[in-house]
């Protein structure tokens, strides 16, 4: 193999269209535009699959620590007022956010752009990490070291939990995999589905200001207005689209009720619905007293049937794990009528 690595042979650039027809024919760019969405989707929700998150850095932990530069330095000097705040908080929003999308957007452009939208999506998705993270938490339950359970849980949720007990801790991790479906799985699906790498770039970048940025504490109040705004509208349609796919692949009636009933009395426009179907599909109560930073916050109730246990960890992720191979495979149906 060294002496054919050697030798140098001729090797002119290929041209885009050259290029192009070296593409599977699915995703040739002759065909209808969704069928390349589809097929990528379908590519990066493998690699997701099969790899899980980069092992040595994710690009979102470079992004978080460019979030945290540029509000240091925009909330340099006084508070000033509310409205100058909002302003910083959306100026902070547009320099983080909007370079990351256009870049997307050229990659997309480019004759490799197929591939590139791949690697987007897989470096967007948080299917596995999920999967992982969640069934971390039920082994520690199982074995009853609490201790251990509640340092897992603290990676996915931003409450306190050094005082939680088994209920606490299986309620904390099912109420976190039921909104982390939305916002890691399938709110990113449904973005890169409409508008590519980039619509997956904007949409998780704008969930992480959101989740850095958007807490209503004296600190962020008015500064992650803009981030937590931009969040909510971002999730209009995906997190109802996940409240049915959670309705339909779960206790239907129960999940329909709960949505019906409960999904307007929690704060958030869109973690109401994920979380009041997702609660009644799973016939699990959900909410409740939670600290948050060091303050108790009494969040209404969702849900309805058991408490949380261990194994409401194992159901959520598999609800979870059924919606993405459902809307994987509408997507395909869809792409297939449409190039009939």
């Amino acid at each position: 193999m060294q002496g054919l690595s050697s030798i140098n042979y001729p090797m002119p650039p290929l041209s885009a269209p050259q290029l192009s027809s070296l593409l599977p024919p699915l995703i040739s760019p002759s065909m209808p535009p969704f069928l390349p969405l589809v097929a990528a989707a379908l590519a990066g929700t493998f690699l997701d699959r099969l790899l899980g998150e980069p092992r040595r850095w994710h690009p979102l932990v470079g992004f978080g620590r460019c979030a945290d530069g540029i509000e240091q330095a925009l909330r340099r000097g006084a508070p000033g007022h509310a409205l100058f705040n909002r302003l910083r908080g959306l100026l902070g929003w547009l320099l983080l956010v909007i370079p990351a999308v256009l870049a997307a957007a050229w990659l997309g452009r480019q004759a490799w752009g197929w591939l590139a939208d791949v690697a987007l999506l897989y470096l967007a998705l948080g299917a596995r990490s999920l999967q992982q993270h969640g069934a971390q938490v039920a082994s520690d339950l199982a074995v009853g070291d609490l201790a251990a359970a509640r340092t897992h849980v603290g990676w996915l949720v931003s409450r306190d939990t050094s005082a939680l007990d088994e209920e606490g801790v299986a309620r904390a991790a099912v109420e976190s995999i039921l909104e982390n479906g939305n916002d890691a799985v399938f709110g990113t699906l449904f973005w890169f589905l409409l508008a590519g790498g980039a619509g997956a770039v904007l949409y998780r970048l704008a969930n992480t200001l959101d989740a850095m940025w958007g807490y209503r504490d004296q600190r962020r109040l008015y500064f992650g207005w803009a981030a937590a705004r931009i969040d909510d509208l971002l999730n209009l349609v995906p997190a109802r689209l996940t409240a049915l796919t959670y309705a339909l692949l779960g206790d239907t009636r129960n999940a329909w009720s709960c949505w019906r009933r409960q999904a307007a009395s929690w704060s958030s426009p869109n973690a109401g619905p994920v979380l009041a179907a997702g609660a009644g599909a799973l016939a699990v109560r959900l909410g409740g007293a939670a600290i948050y930073h060091g303050k108790l916050e009494q969040r209404p109730g969702v849900g309805a049937g058991d408490t949380a246990q261990g194994g409401h960890i194992h159901a959520a992720l598999a609800l979870v794990q059924r919606g993405l191979w459902l809307w994987l495979a509408c997507a395909g149906l869809l792409a297939a009528l449409g190039h009939a």
